[in-house]
């Protein structure tokens, strides 16, 4: 098939384009910039948060396309308004089959905007008419990862003596490994698979476990030092004025109301064995 994708140069994207070559497909790739794609990939140059794209020639979409930190993009513009022009160019060009990536916990009322925005997302693709699939990834790792490479990465390999330990560090989560998210979504393409998924990985940990699993895999041994709630709820907002801060308001409200998810049938159908995240994190994650 001829896949029209957006968010295709992206963390997911360098994952999912090299699998749909492998598969035999030709990914049509949207970006703002020219950039370096795999042979056989088609660079189409387009904002998808500023217009309507032309999806003449392609046979399904793809919407990959997210950030977790607002600067010169936004939240609305790229979780929201990019998906409304998506779902106008494949109405305009007759393509009506959309893949969409949201995110596992994205709702309403969370106090949260990438929750937010990624769930009213998920609303324009419901009532887009088309045939669809929603997936939602729990924390995705990988090498460039933002969660894993950066935020946990930061607190164990940074200059304190000590690891800070939000709350009691019980928050649970069910990461996910970015090959797993890329093959779900090939998968579900080629089968014709319909409906909302949540993409989760092979076991649950609590963030403490996830700061112990880094801490082996660097070679690093520090103590924890818990913060209260309390304290977080005062210093976060603070940080987040910070131009390069290490967690930002919208990452809080996601880490407190941890990230999990039972692994389903239909997405075992799908990825038969996920990985597990030992044996990924050692080949990319170093202080």
């Amino acid at each position: 098939m001829r896949v029209f994708v957006v968010g295709g140069t992206g963390f997911v994207g360098r994952a999912l384009v090299p699998l749909l070559l492998e598969r035999g497909h030709t990914p049509l790739v949207l970006s703002r910039k020219p950039m370096d794609l795999p042979r056989g990939a088609v660079w189409l140059q387009g904002d998808i948060t500023r217009e309507v794209p032309d999806l003449r020639g392609a046979e399904a979409a793809i919407y990959l396309a997210g950030i977790i930190r607002e600067g010169p993009q936004t939240f609305r513009a790229v979780h929201v308004e990019g998906v409304r022009n998506l779902v106008e160019g494949m109405r305009r060009a007759g393509v009506g089959r959309l893949l969409h990536m949201s995110a596992l916990g994205a709702r309403r009322g969370t106090g949260s905007r990438y929750y937010e925005t990624k769930a009213e997302g998920e609303e324009v693709v419901r009532q887009s008419g088309l045939s669809w699939t929603i997936f939602r990834p729990s924390l995705i790792f990988g090498p460039g990862d933002e969660f894993f490479g950066r935020v946990l990465k930061n607190l164990v390999c940074g200059p304190l003596p000590f690891v800070p330990l939000i709350g009691d560090g019980r928050f649970p989560f069910r990461p996910v490994y970015v090959g797993d998210v890329a093959l779900a979504f090939v998968e579900a393409l080629e089968r014709g698979v319909l409906g909302t998924y949540d993409l989760v990985g092979p076991r649950e940990y609590t963030f403490r476990e996830l700061l112990e699993r880094v801490m082996e895999t660097v070679g690093r041994k520090k103590p924890f030092l818990p913060i209260s709630l309390g304290l977080m709820d005062l210093l976060v907002p603070l940080m987040s004025l910070l131009p390069f801060a290490p967690l930002t308001k919208d990452q809080y409200v996601m880490l407190k109301g941890g990230n999990t998810a039972p692994l389903s049938p239909e997405v075992l159908a799908l990825v038969p064995r996920p990985t597990p995240l030992e044996e990924v994190l050692p080949g990319y994650l170093r202080c």
